[in-house]
């Protein structure tokens, strides 16, 4: 078996180089590409393409979008789901004029990575100060570069919570307890909606679980791929 990891918005899979050591065992480990695309639909579609034949599927933040559509469009491929921070919910109004404003802005300014006060306001309290989560985060937005900043700001978001009695594998749910981008209830809503699911809330981590729980994070999921029903 196999275990595919799809990142957040502007990371790469250095989101998970302190959790792949500790799931040796259920890899090897593939890394999603959504680099190239500017829908979750066509996002999905390329992951699908790169794929093994069957694997677990792991989908972080703006990743569990795109790990709920490869599930709808490749079910009988996904033999576990994991969501980490993440929500079925649509843009709000906020989010769709943050998106206007991005759209209208000339191709040519160029980008200038994501700020220090953006990244800290995903962290936890206690985390705020810490440079290296903060530098580390910077360093794969700064990867990826503009071109990537402008498709996945602009990408449509959609009310999935009628869609998720559709999922039928064993799904797991996690949530940060002190994140201040994706709320309980959103974990909550996703726990409900996806019949069977587990949650888990991580303590002492805002929204980068991976990166500011990574020890946690890895023992809940082995916990859960342990004892699932496979």
């Amino acid at each position: 078996m196999s275990m595919l990891l799809i990142p957040g918005f502007m990371l790469d899979a250095d989101l998970w180089r302190d959790v792949t050591p500790g799931l040796d065992e259920f890899g090897p480990m593939v890394h999603a590409d959504l680099f190239q695309d500017g829908t979750i639909k066509d996002m999905a579609s390329r992951v699908l393409t790169q794929a093994p034949e069957t694997f677990d599927l792991v989908g972080f933040s703006m990743g569990g979008y795109v790990a709920r559509e490869i599930v709808r469009q490749a079910p009988e491929r996904v033999k576990s789901l994991i969501l980490i921070a993440t929500s079925a919910r649509g843009d709000t109004e906020v989010q769709r004029q943050r998106k206007e404003a991005v759209a209208h802005k000339p191709d040519s300014l160029s980008f200038k990575g994501l700020s220090t006060a953006a990244v800290a306001s995903s962290l936890h309290p206690d985390n705020t100060g810490r440079s290296d989560l903060i530098t580390r985060i910077q360093d794969m937005g700064h990867r990826l570069g503009g071109d990537v900043f402008r498709r996945q700001s602009l990408l449509e978001r959609v009310d999935e919570q009628a869609l998720l009695a559709q999922i039928h594998c064993p799904c797991l749910v996690v949530a940060g307890e002190n994140d201040r981008l994706r709320s309980h209830a959103e974990a909550e809503e996703l726990h409900r909606g996806i019949s069977g699911s587990r949650l888990e809330i991580i303590a002492r981590t805002g929204h980068m679980i991976p990166l500011e729980e990574p020890e946690a994070l890895v023992k809940v999921m082995r916990q859960w791929l342990e004892t699932r029903e496979r």
